[in-house]
């Protein structure tokens, strides 16, 4: 699984970090951003703002997907 965030609909509410913290940052800009590891994926848009979901968190990742009022994370499974 992957996810990404269009940082053009994020709100800044931090749900997805609430939910997802080992995935998700919000950074000094106010917006959210995913990350791998310790790895922050902090540019915008492009594959280089795309994370790989470790094994383990897709649910939390999910649920962050489904409660982000600004519906801007985006998820990839791949199979």
């Amino acid at each position: 699984m992957k996810v990404w965030i269009d940082q053009d609909l994020c709100t800044g509410d931090g749900l997805c970090e609430e939910i997802a913290p080992a995935v998700f940052r919000l950074l000094d800009d106010g917006l959210a951003y995913v990350k791998e590891g310790d790895d922050v994926k902090s540019e915008p848009g492009g594959a280089s703002g795309v994370a790989i979901v470790a094994e383990g968190l897709e649910d939390a990742v999910t649920e962050a997907a489904e409660e982000c009022p600004g519906e801007c994370i985006f998820i990839e499974v791949e199979g």
